[in-house]
């Protein structure tokens, strides 16, 4: 190897194995309405963020339940939440009972 060759290689950075970082989540603030399928959304979306993301989602459309249609969707396709279509169809069903108004 050349004497560049060899410069450009220590030249890299070396790349260090980062710890684990643990941390505590702040407490809620914020608790998601009563209604049929509650257990099923609060065991399943707030898995991944806070109710305070779910309560404070716009209630202006139309299509109530169609935008928590796509809400949904959009967690289980692009952000890949584990969610079946049963448990879809009952959150679904919550969000739009619950804030669809």
């Amino acid at each position: 190897m050349s004497r560049r060759g060899l410069a450009l290689l220590f030249a890299l950075p070396v790349t260090a194995v980062a710890a684990p970082v643990h941390y505590q989540p702040p407490a809620e603030t914020a608790a998601l309405a009563p209604g049929p399928n509650r257990d099923v959304a609060q065991g399943i979306c707030a898995t991944c963020h806070s109710v305070d993301y779910i309560i404070t989602q716009p209630r202006s459309f139309a299509d109530m339940r169609a935008f928590w249609t796509a809400e949904v969707a959009k967690m289980r396709k692009p952000y890949g939440a584990p969610i079946d279509d049963d448990q879809a169809a009952k959150i679904v069903d919550y969000l739009a009972a619950a804030y669809g108004k």
